[in-house]
């Protein structure tokens, strides 16, 4: 069984190939290879590729291909979607624009809307028919127009529009309408992207069902290309392989799917590292993890309490401000990379970020055409990047053109010394950082003093220690492979698929029959989840399924997630889910009124099936302080202290279980640099993770 995982990053594409033979040993195989931003599918065939060359294996013998992409969420953030064409119900043409009424900033006069500067939908192309529903049963109040629907799927196909979203007031309730108009657009444009609200995400409130749909026609053509384009590529490579996405709740999805309802992927890619990371952490017996992605372009940050991935409050799952109804899981991403980029703003302050030199020209150091200073330059001057083995040699830096660069456009201009100016480099982007880690946990009610920071990605590790001291984390980790962390937590995900229905019940006033509906839709919902799993090839044995409720307490605006019991919901067992909404509010909130009635919403099923996890072998046992067998130069480095340290260099490869680098040191290895600061002690634990420490030996 050969299984590969390929994470697209903004500078880097991260490849794990896991090898399992015949007695059940796993081998693991990690490479990197540049980013194709025009077209990410080449750079992922080139990595999947040349693994293979380094594991001696053929392309052909691979199993399965598990990817995260960046391309749905790429587009959003950019503005380079479809032009989309929208029908909806007579009279909420404009609820696009309307939204909910949110001012972002509330006392600034220049305040940029999103949803209204740039739309998903224009206004020209959100034609109404007549139509209407009653709620709260769904039945027809005024029929659908089919006339009406056929004259605007006509001017939709004069005007070139292939992507077509069919939102209707109360299709939750009642979706005959929306099925119906879809057939006759995908008759009028037979090549259109076409897709219902009841499709996407079939709950109440109409902006954010609308929002959402438009959300997954915008991205949709391009993302149904690129994984048709992808899937070429593999197999003109001679990978005949299954291929599966990662999606932003932490499933795997086919490509079918996924090209269906992309929209599920716009957290693609941060998702797979706090996966990883969540499995690095339950390696080293450590359940409290604050999670920080740091690559070229940007960090992603997450927390694991408990060992549970977090999942995003509906009122908080956007993508550049525009609400999605998706499961997310709870990651929050800042510019703030190796090649976020130094400068100072038109008001002479200095800033790094949210800029990127990205992968083309990429940091000064590269030597690829960049000018401008980036967070790796300052690494490079201050001596913690080494060129004799940055990404193992593959790639050649300059450290003459780092230096030039921060002189330059920092040094210079802000009357310090070249070294003081990188410094500051790394205290902004820290900050930043820092200041990020707080939203995503004090700001939720987590102390990290409490938790462990683990910072992966290509640039994590260089900035994990100082990040927990400045939050005031107890430890950090660095995993195993910190560069491919997220290709690895790929390889960890189950097929996942997620089906959601609204209620609208309240848990202490339902009766036999409001228990019975809510059965009722759980049974329905489970179905629906069981044919799919089947029709993936997953057998029967295999499915599990759970299912949540999201609450409020009566005439609050948005939802939490509360846990349902097993089986069927009745009188005996609702107060299983009122309490677990109250702990939730608790958690949240800091508060919950648990004399109030707490109202069920929508109802969300989860199918999924597992996979094998991944198995790491125990590193032989070393026990040693400072193995000289690892040791391989010295050289002096800069410190956040700002003192020049003779500062020893390690092989990650060649240090063993219980082995201890005692700082200041550098561990290097092919796809990441540890920093240990002087004061702080790496502990080499069984699988090869190191934890670090202030302490002694």
């Amino acid at each position: 069984m050969i299984r590969v995982g390929v994470d697209v990053g903004g500078t880097f594409t991260d490849i794990v190939l896991e090898q399992t033979l015949a007695g059940g040993e796993q081998k693991i195989f990690v490479h990197k290879v540049a980013s194709t931003p025009a077209d990410q599918s080449i750079g992922v065939v080139q990595g999947v590729v040349e693994v293979c060359r380094i594991a001696s294996v053929a392309p052909s013998a691979i199993d399965m291909v598990l990817h995260g992409t960046t391309v749905a969420t790429n587009m959003v953030i950019e503005r380079k979607g479809a032009d989309v064409g929208m029908i909806t119900t007579r009279g909420f043409r404009d609820i696009l624009h309307m939204a909910r009424h949110k001012r972002p900033h509330n006392f600034s006069l220049q305040f940029d809307v999103p949803w209204q500067s740039k739309p998903l939908v224009k206004r020209r192309n959100r034609l109404v028919v007549d139509e209407r529903l009653r709620p709260p049963t769904g039945e027809v109040e005024v029929p659908l127009a089919l006339d009406q629907v056929e004259a605007a799927a006509e001017t939709f196909r004069r005007r070139g529009l292939k992507a077509i979203v069919i939102c209707f007031l109360f299709s939750f309730l009642n979706n005959e309408h929306e099925a119906k108009a879809r057939d006759i657009v995908k008759r009028v444009i037979p090549d259109a992207f076409v897709c219902c609200s009841h499709e996407v995400v079939n709950v109440i409130r109409e902006y954010e069902r609308f929002s959402s749909t438009a959300m997954n026609a915008y991205i949709g053509p391009t993302t149904a290309l690129y994984l048709e384009r992808l899937e070429g590529r593999l197999r003109e490579n001679g990978v005949e392989a299954r291929v599966r996405i990662m999606q932003s709740n932490g499933g795997i999805s086919t490509v079918e799917n996924s090209s269906r309802r992309p929209v599920g992927l716009l957290l693609s890619g941060p998702a797979g590292g706090v996966i990883g990371g969540r499995w690095t952490g339950a390696s080293c017996n450590t359940k409290n993890i604050i999670t920080i992605d740091v690559g070229g372009t940007s960090a992603d940050i997450s927390v694991i309490q408990n060992g549970q991935l977090r999942i995003k409050n509906p009122r908080d799952t956007e993508v550049a401000h525009l609400p999605v109804l998706v499961p997310m899981i709870d990651v929050d991403a800042i510019g703030a990379g190796g090649g976020s980029i130094a400068h100072l703003d038109p008001g002479g302050a200095f800033r790094v970020g949210p800029r990127s030199a990205g992968a083309s020209p990429g940091p000064a150091c590269y030597d690829k055409g960049g000018k401008e200073p980036a967070v790796t330059d300052a690494q490079v001057v201050l001596g913690r990047l080494d060129p004799e083995h940055f990404l193992g040699g593959d790639l050649k830096i300059v450290p003459a053109l780092a230096r030039a660069a921060i002189e330059e456009y920092v040094a210079k201009p802000l009357k310090l010394s070249v070294k003081d100016a990188a410094l500051g480099v790394l205290r902004v982007v820290n900050n930043n950082m820092a200041l990020a880690i707080n939203s995503n946990s004090v700001a939720k009610g987590i102390d990290p003093r409490n938790f462990t920071l683990m910072g992966f990605g290509g640039a994590g590790p260089l900035h994990a220690t100082s990040l927990a001291e400045i939050i005031g984390a107890k430890d950090t980790i660095s995993p195993l492979h910190p560069g491919i962390t997220a290709a690895m937590g790929l390889l960890l995900t189950e097929l996942q698929y997620e089906y959601t229905r609204s209620v609208l019940v309240v848990a202490q006033k339902a009766t036999s029959d409001d228990f019975a509906s809510v059965n009722k839709i759980v049974a329905d919902l489970t179905a629906e989840a069981r044919v799919q799993l089947l029709a993936d090839g997953v057998p029967t044995e295999k499915h599990k399924f759970s299912t949540v409720a999201e609450c409020r307490y009566v005439g609050q605006g948005f939802e939490l997630r509360a846990s349902m019991p097993e089986g069927a919901l009745g009188a005996t067992n609702v107060g299983a889910v009122v309490k677990s909404f109250y702990d939730a509010h608790k958690q949240v909130y800091g508060h919950a009124f648990e004399d109030q009635l707490v109202e069920l919403i929508t109802l969300r099923v989860v199918g999924s099936a597992a996979t094998d996890t991944l198995k790491l072998p125990d590193l032989p046992r070393g026990g040693r302080v400072d193995p000289a067998e690892a040791k391989l130069y010295v050289r002096d480095t800069v410190f956040d202290d700002g003192v020049a340290y003779p500062t020893p260099r390690y092989a990650r490869a060649k240090l063993l279980a219980d082995d201890r680098v005692v700082g200041p040191a550098l561990v290097v290895q092919h796809n990441s640099t540890t920093l240990v600061p002087p004061g702080y002690v790496a502990s080499v634990l069984s699988h090869g993770d190191m934890r670090v420490a202030r302490g002694s030996v």
